[in-house]
């Protein structure tokens, strides 16, 4: 086996890639900075009871495990930045207020998510804490939205849930986590033939809500069948209004909804999003609400802290951005005469690019398109002019 050969879903980003990963970063950032979104940069990596906190068994599986050589304790290398980020507003920042945070950086998976999914993402994503009116939802749907259009995604489409309907039917059903696990995972799968087993003993009516949620997902109408479906269950009329609420106020997408999806049940209290893209075999982008976040960190202020925020893989969503051109660059001989090297430092405090051709390499190729080129006009004085 050689030594240069990486670990099975790890991969080395080249130029070209890297330069469009960098750039959609930049971009993504720049985006939520509009919202007001205040950057923050978790650690890498942290005490392993401190990382996993309220997180739940399917994260503590995805997270690399070690031993710390300076206190002997066990740390984690994150797989996800949302609960560092729920730490931060809870723990560190303590606010009353509405807090909106934004991140960017390396995440890393003990096994790949999907088929030909990397183990090692570039993790976006922001948050709105203190709000838990449907009005800090829509900012978050509003906010995904732009920054997929900032990427120049094309063919978008959003798919709305909310958690509150699963547990509006499930109230007062005795199950223990076990079975409740396999309720939701049959409901993903809409495996009615599952879930008529795993709830032969339900009243009747979770049973009969549970088996109608397999059926509704598409567009607007299933909200309509769901309320005619979902009547006698408490609670969910609201829910729909509010899903409903929501899909009329995002314009330029196609707006689904599937009532059974319940990725992550146990960590979303509310609304749920998942966005899609022409060309992409998964969503692009997922989030939702998850209230009470403040109170596994003991937040000083209000120990119910509500949440609303999205994520996404900045690699994976570069394999469906658009494309972007090269920065333009000047051209220019080596030399280390004193007015060329005057030349090219101005230019370059200028915010230009200056690539400078070392001798013996002039067709050389790179990530830029060196459209214009430094020429000497009279001894010791350069200029840039255009090439042809």
């Amino acid at each position: 086996m050689s030594a240069w050969l990486l670990p099975d879903h790890i991969a080395d980003v080249l130029p070209s890639e890297a330069r469009h990963i960098e750039e959609l970063r930049r971009e993504l950032l720049d985006t939520a900075r509009g919202y007001g979104c205040e950057l923050v940069m978790p650690p890498l990596i942290e005490h392993l009871d401190s990382l996993l906190t309220g997180t739940g068994e399917a994260l503590g599986l995805q997270t690399f495990k070690l031993v710390d050589q300076l206190s002997g304790r066990s740390l984690g290398l994150r797989a996800d930045t949302t609960p560092q980020v729920a730490r931060i507003d809870a723990h560190l920042l303590g606010r009353r207020a509405v807090t909106r945070l934004c991140y960017c950086g390396p995440v890393v998976h003990t096994r790949p998510e999907r088929a030909h999914a990397s183990r090692e993402q570039l993790q976006f994503g922001a948050e709105i804490y203190g709000h838990a009116g449907r009005e800090a939802d829509l900012e978050v749907l509003l906010l995904a939205l732009d920054c997929l259009r900032a990427a120049r995604v094309a063919g978008l489409t959003v798919d709305l849930a909310d958690a509150r309907i699963v547990r509006a039917l499930l109230a007062g059903v005795p199950v223990d986590a076990q079975a409740l696990g396999a309720v939701h995972a049959a409901l993903a799968a809409k495996d009615a033939s599952e879930l008529g087993r795993l709830t032969r003993h339900f009243p009747d009516a979770a049973r009969e809500g549970l088996r109608a949620l397999i059926h509704l997902y598409g567009g607007p109408e299933v909200l309509g069948e769901a309320e005619k479906a979902l009547a006698r269950t408490p609670g969910v009329a609201g829910v729909l209004a509010g899903l409903k609420w929501l899909a009329g106020r995002l314009q330029g997408v196609r707006v689904g909804f599937d009532l059974a999806d319940s990725r992550g049940w146990g960590y979303y209290t509310g609304m749920r999003l998942a966005v899609y893209a022409e060309g992409a075999g998964d969503a692009v982008l997922r989030g939702g609400r998850y209230d009470g976040v403040g109170a596994v960190f003991g937040h000083k202020l209000d120990r119910e802290r509500p949440a609303v925020g999205f994520s996404l893989d900045v690699k994976q969503l570069a394999r469906v951005a658009g494309s972007r051109p090269l920065r333009a660059a000047i051209r220019a001989p080596w030399s280390d005469a004193p007015g060329l090297q005057a030349a090219v430092a101005a230019l370059r405090g200028r915010g230009e690019t200056v690539v400078c051709v070392l001798p013996g390499h002039e067709a050389a190729s790179d990530e830029f398109n060196c459209d214009r080129e430094l020429v000497e006009a009279a001894a010791g004085q350069w200029e840039v002019k255009a090439l042809p």
